[in-house]
């Protein structure tokens, strides 16, 4: 899975939680239960504008636990680092933003993904990033296969400087762009890291 797959993953799955949480506390807050004549389980949280959305009780069930506020305060602070570090990801780059084509001039995320998707279609590859180094004028393919646990390494690698590569260099005008492809050979206890430069 490429990363602006994953990303996209993440944001529509924390986009529909949070519109189902929305839609729980708007349905609760206007009485739409009563209103729409709907009668939802015992346990459904919020059914009335009278409910809070949490329970006295389960407000209070650990309160009187040594360990339960440090591990809620711990729990919350590691939400926000991991946050943090995915944000911090995203922003930050070792590649040019973008790369000059004959004709025009198009972010080197684009041409990242346009790789990615490539490779991923490859029989033998499970998973690939790519990434971009380097300035506009000097670039850097830098490439991550994820092999299936039958597959064969060189067969892929030719797979891989035949396809994707060959049309990457094509579109770009650059037949010597240099590549650095970087294998994980799946089925090991610890996974094979092979790399290699792809002239």
């Amino acid at each position: 899975m490429s990363r602006s797959t994953l990303n996209r993953t993440v944001l529509a799955t924390t986009g529909l939680l949070l519109a189902v949480g929305g839609a729980l506390v708007l349905f609760g807050g206007l009485d739409l239960y009563s209103r729409l004549h709907l009668h939802p389980p015992t346990w459904w949280p919020l059914t009335s504008p009278h409910q809070p959305v949490v329970s006295t009780t389960s407000r209070t069930r650990w309160a009187d636990r040594s360990w339960w506020w440090p591990a809620v305060i711990a729990a919350l602070s590691l939400t926000v680092l991991a946050a943090a570090a995915w944000l911090a990801g995203q922003l930050r780059r070792s590649g040019p933003g973008t790369v000059h084509l004959p004709e025009l001039r198009v972010r080197s995320r684009a041409l990242e993904d346009v790789i990615e998707t490539r490779t991923i279609e490859l029989p033998e590859v499970s998973r690939v990033r790519t990434r971009l180094t380097g300035t506009p004028h000097s670039l850097r393919l830098h490439t991550t296969l994820h092999l299936h646990p039958d597959a064969a390494p060189a067969p892929a690698l030719a797979a891989y400087r035949d396809g994707p590569l060959s049309d990457a260099r094509t579109t770009l005008g650059r037949p010597d762009l240099e590549s650095v492809i970087r294998l994980h050979l799946a089925g090991a206890r610890r996974p094979t890291h092979s790399r290699r430069h792809l002239d």
